[in-house]
């Protein structure tokens, strides 16, 4: 079975070195590269497509040669399988998608019609990866040296010190070419550039990101600021800030009925027993003003009630506490770098200055009447024939309900009792929103039925604000019920029946022993 095991493993490994091995055919690949790559990377592979000037980071200008996710050294050119792994697996945390679909051939071609746009490919040997060495293995006396490790190489300077990308340096962050970028959030592994596992994290310290402010920790590990251990022990620690895998989409909050009385705010102790749902949120790019660089990927969201009153806490990243006159710089890079719809709207000062700091918020978006089909509102908060009951919460003004016919259309409910709190700290946001069940103008939620939910979050420092947001699409509520009587009495009335069946039988062959 050990051998048979074996013999797979390594068929396996074979089949996976095969597309860096592959026949390339650089006349082939321009057709591959012009149906798909074109558009964002240009026609001369100059990063200057069409749709390049939306996306943050801006796509790769290959001529350059210069590459991020590599397991050769920094500033060095990657190895045909770094190319296979980009194109195949994507970017995490970038525009850029994987291609898993594309035949190994194609990949192939692809690869040396990349190369040709650079004079630096064809010039001596072939790049070679480096020598990572051996991961001591983690635990906690790892992590423990990881996290000091973490701070002799000052990654709290960009990353935080919780990981967030809400370090003092975040706002100040550029590429080689001085436009913006973000400091990824390390408490999302899934989405880290080069992979999620500890080797994934350990090659990207250990070589750099070029073209980033990522440095090569090798240097530092040349220096004696760190041993090759602790570099390892770093990745470790790095990998132990969040998940590494894409949360599960379950589709449907499931709000659990409380014992006693509902958590207080989005702080109260309660909340560590509460099931969290992930959604996942994307820029929104169907309205003009679009969103192509979104802050806000994702929200947590939690919910409880009592059978009269329900409550939801909602979490999401966000490195920036808006408005934040320290996040100045990072806004008015990003308005200048990216074409963005209706950003003329913010000026600047004599001093270069935005005069207008967007606040942060979000919306938790329900249709106005629990939908007696699968019909529900246009996503983008409704329309004016079929609008939507809003809760809405921004850093300045609080907590409030409102009905939605667009996404820049809005009434006050000024007499709904929504209310609410939110806090802010180590890149994170907690929003904390409650409203009785029932009401006679809005919504009036029905325990064990599913109610349709979405969500939108603005980051102001982003100058996110109007139809420049990141949304989700409809996803459900479902407040569970009470336990029914049913559910004791059932099991205990067929418990009953099989012990009386039981006692009938044991006196049936009784009876029969007698005779």
């Amino acid at each position: 079975m050990r051998l048979h095991q074996a013999v797979r493993f390594a068929v396996l490994a074979l089949f996976l070195a095969v597309p860096a091995a592959v026949a390339q055919d650089a006349a082939a690949g321009k057709a591959v590269y012009d149906l798909w790559c074109a558009e964002c990377h240009g026609a001369e592979g100059l990063g200057d497509g069409s749709a390049a000037n939306a996306m943050l980071p801006r796509p790769r200008n290959f001529s350059e040669a210069r590459y991020q996710v590599r397991t050769t050294g920094s500033g060095e050119l990657p190895t045909d399988a770094d190319l296979v792994n980009v194109i195949q697996n994507g970017l995490p945390g970038t525009t850029m998608p994987g291609w898993p679909n594309l035949s190994d051939s194609e990949t192939g071609d692809v690869i040396a019609y990349i190369k040709s746009f650079s004079r630096f490919f064809g010039q001596g040997d072939a790049p070679q990866a480096m020598d990572f060495g051996r991961d001591p293995g983690g635990g906690p006396a790892a992590l423990e040296a990881g996290a000091a490790a973490y701070l002799a190489l000052e990654c709290e300077a960009c990353h935080g010190s919780t990981g967030r990308g809400d370090g003092t340096s975040a706002p100040t962050l550029e590429d080689w070419r001085g436009l913006p970028i973000r400091a990824a959030d390390l408490t999302e592994a899934w989405a880290l550039n080069g992979g999620s596992s500890v080797e994934d994290i350990h090659t990207r310290v250990l070589t750099g990101l070029d073209g980033t402010p990522m440095p090569a920790a090798i240097d530092a590990m040349n220096g004696g600021v760190v041993t090759p251990d602790e570099v390892w022990q770093l990745a470790h620690y790095v990998a132990s800030l969040g998940a590494r895998e894409t949360p599960p989409l379950l589709e449907v909050v499931r709000v659990g009925r409380a014992d006693g009385a509902l958590p207080a705010d989005g702080s109260d102790a309660e909340w560590e027993d509460v099931e969290a749902f992930h959604f996942p949120l994307g820029g929104q790019v169907i309205e003009i003003p679009r969103n192509f660089a979104p802050t806000v990927d994702g929200v947590w969201v939690q919910g409880m009630h009592d059978g009269s009153d329900i409550v939801l806490r909602l979490q999401w990243n966000d490195p920036s506490r808006s408005p934040d006159p320290l996040w100045d710089e990072w806004q008015v890079k990003l308005m200048g770098a990216l074409d963005m719809d209706g950003a003329d709207s913010i000026a600047l000062d004599s001093l270069g200055a935005p005069t207008l700091r967007p606040a942060d918020a979000f919306t938790v978006q329900f249709p106005f009447e629990i939908p007696e089909d699968n019909e529900r509102p246009y996503f983008l908060a409704g329309s004016a024939r079929n609008p939507v009951y809003l809760w809405r919460w921004n850093s300045q003004d609080g907590v409030s309900a409102a009905r939605g016919r667009g996404m820049e259309s809005f009434e006050d409910l000024v007499d709904d009792p929504v209310v609410g709190d939110a806090s802010w700290a180590d890149g994170r946001w907690t929003l904390y929103v409650r409203r009785s069940i029932q009401s006679e103008d809005a919504l009036s939620f029905t325990d064990g039925v599913a109610i349709p939910v979405a969500f939108s979050a603005w980051d102001g420092s982003s100058a996110e604000m109007g139809k420049r947001a990141s949304i989700s699409s409809w996803y459900y509520v479902l407040l569970e019920q009470p336990p029914s009587s049913t559910v004791v009495v059932t099991p205990l009335i067929a418990m009953l029946l099989t012990g009386a069946f039981g006692l009938v039988l044991v006196r049936r062959a009784q009876d029969r022993g007698r005779a």
